[in-house]
């Protein structure tokens, strides 16, 4: 498996969860589990993204004005997050701004299918692909699992 094909796995479980999660109204059991469920995807996601798949695009000049970009959005839904997370759940508010991170999400996601893969393609080595998707899943799992 390659790393892109490893980082659509998660990236289909996001678009997944937060599709469910906007469907949801109230402060229901569950909204609590899909946002619950889509916050521990997007950080362990992110986590083992960048780190082994945006910071080895860094070692390339070319490679780190996208990875910075990317990096930047994780940080962007990180605090969409934590604001969610401090709104009660069954105000307006709350799906006014669970509907803004799932546009972030599907924006992101978008964004790096369609413009950062094709870009990282170039500068990784097929061997790379393989061993940066080996890592990420591993990193993934581990930290899905003990973060659960």
């Amino acid at each position: 498996m390659m790393i892109f094909e490893a980082l659509r796995l998660s990236h289909d479980i996001q678009r997944d969860l937060s599709e469910r999660l906007v469907q949801t109204s109230g402060d229901s059991s569950e909204r609590k589990e899909l946002f619950a469920q889509l916050k521990h995807e997007l950080w362990v996601h992110s986590v083992a993204e960048e780190r082994h798949f945006y910071i080895p695009l860094m070692g390339d000049d070319s490679g780190v004005d996208l990875s910075r970009h990317a990096i930047a959005e994780h940080h962007e839904m990180d605090e969409m997050v934590e604001a969610l997370e401090e709104t009660d759940p069954s105000s307006p508010s709350w799906l006014a701004q669970a509907r803004k991170l799932s546009d972030k999400v599907h924006h992101h996601l978008q964004e790096e299918e369609h413009k950062f893969f094709q870009m990282a393609g170039k500068l990784l080595s097929e061997q790379q692909k393989r061993q940066l998707a080996g890592a990420y899943l591993g990193a993934y799992e581990v930290m899905k699992a003990e973060h659960a």
